[in-house]
């Protein structure tokens, strides 16, 4: 692959789309952007709020501590931290720069408005409506198929931004169906590092202080703390406690921001850290562990593709398959240990359910790295799962296909189901 070829740009764009910073669960953190937004067209707070949204935003939103409002969860507590706090042009860091008074404003907010929430089914599993009033006067924005789309701006009846929503199309971001095993790897052997290096240098930076403070401080169920004290800090064991920690310290309020992948910090957690590991563990150099960074989010980017941003089925699966590619990467692993690798690691753990944003995300990030590393010493002690095996089939394309078909549509009503039951809680 050549440095002027389209998919090469194509793929060094797709990297750039996908590697953002955000702060904090980025399902609230959109209705915070929502909010913030809404509030930003009205002019002044508002006396009533309407959020409308689909059940996996629900889902994603309900348990999770929304960052920078003294440990509030929910929908609600997601939609004052933007209306009180936000700045919208700051997109997934919309609520990183609050001050106390905002803070208490926010309560002050919750405890006198009517924040009323309402689940929508628009035929899409990406959305989110806020509607925010003040007297006879009303501002509308909706947020459609991905975290920072905004495709309705509407006031007191004029719309400002009107931009049709075609099913789950992603308009304005480059056509992921372009990601393949082979063109991954051909590109991150070909890769000029200095396209994608400021991208990952924020990733690498940003998702490792946050495991390091996962690590240091008291985050909902400190996984990463635990498996350290349980099993001790070998390579394997530090590749998942740190990955762990990191969604510890997200999951539970943490203040500091991640690099994502495919729309979640989770992800982007999963599938950088335990690669950084082993890289420092195995003393790879700057320029190996760049490539190894760059093919484990794009192997991550591509299952996802065709899960979809949101589903019963749980990301970390998908990129601790993806950290497994790196690893064997960086394990000096050639194509065929990487395909092995996500083949193995996707037979291990595809039944991992996602049922929201909390503390257990950790736990799930923990055993997803264990099948990505244990999918690779299983080809290279020449074990492998073969077509046939359960929903695996023979090529790893074929196989990938086969999880994104599971995870959209096989789960589409275990997904509702998961809702019915975190509603009815």
């Amino acid at each position: 692959m050549k440095r002027e070829d389209k998919i090469y740009e194509s793929y060094v764009q797709i990297l750039k789309e996908e590697l953002v910073p955000a702060m904090g669960c980025t399902e609230p953190i959109a209705l915070a952007y929502a909010a913030a937004r809404a509030r930003e067209v009205l002019g002044e707070v508002p006396d009533k709020v309407l959020v409308e949204a689909s059940g996996s935003i629900i889902k994603n939103v309900k348990s999770v501590i929304v960052p920078n409002t003294n440990h509030l969860k929910g929908i609600p507590a997601a939609a004052a931290a933007g209306i009180i706090g936000g700045k919208a042009e700051r997109e997934l860091e919309v609520i990183s720069e609050v001050s106390e008074e905002e803070i208490r404003m926010m309560r002050t907010f919750l405890e006198s408005t009517e924040v009323k929430v309402v689940h929508v089914d628009n035929g899409i599993t990406f959305d989110i409506i806020i509607t925010v009033y003040r007297g006879n006067d009303y501002a509308k924005v909706r947020i459609a198929n991905y975290h920072t789309n905004i495709v309705l701006i509407e006031k007191n009846g004029e719309k400002l931004l009107d931009i049709p929503v075609e099913g789950e199309k992603e308009e304005g971001l480059t056509d992921r169906s372009i990601l393949n095993m082979e063109d991954i790897w051909d590109f991150i052997q070909s890769l000029d590092i200095e396209d994608v290096r400021e991208v990952l240098d924020q990733q690498i930076t940003y998702n490792t202080a946050i495991s390091e403070e996962g690590l240091k401080g008291d985050y909902g169920a400190n996984i990463g703390s635990v498996l350290l004290s349980t099993y001790g800090s070998d390579i394997k064991t530090r590749a998942k406690a740190k990955a762990a920690a990191g969604s510890d310290a997200r999951m539970n309020g943490c203040e500091l921001p991640v690099v994502i992948n495919s729309g979640s910090g989770n992800q982007g957690i999963t599938c950088s850290i335990p690669v950084v590991e082993y890289a420092k563990e195995l003393e790879a150099g700057e320029d190996k562990m760049y490539r190894a960074l760059a093919l484990s989010n794009l192997v991550a980017i591509h299952q996802k593709t065709g899960i979809g941003r949101l589903s019963a089925y749980c990301g970390a699966v998908s990129a601790g398959a993806a950290a497994g590619a790196g690893i064997a990467y960086l394990c000096s692993g050639g194509y065929e240990e990487v395909i092995h690798t996500v083949v193995n690691a996707l037979a291990i753990v595809s039944g991992i359910v996602c049922d929201g944003a909390k503390a257990s995300c950790a736990a799930k990030i923990a055993s997803s790295v264990d099948a990505g590393i244990l999918g690779y010493y299983m080809y290279t002690n020449g074990q492998q799962f073969y077509g046939g095996d359960g929903i695996v089939t023979k090529g790893v394309e074929a196989t990938i296909k086969n999880v994104g078909r599971l995870g959209k549509e096989g789960m589409r009503e275990t997904n509702e189901e998961i809702i019915k039951i975190m509603v009815e809680e």
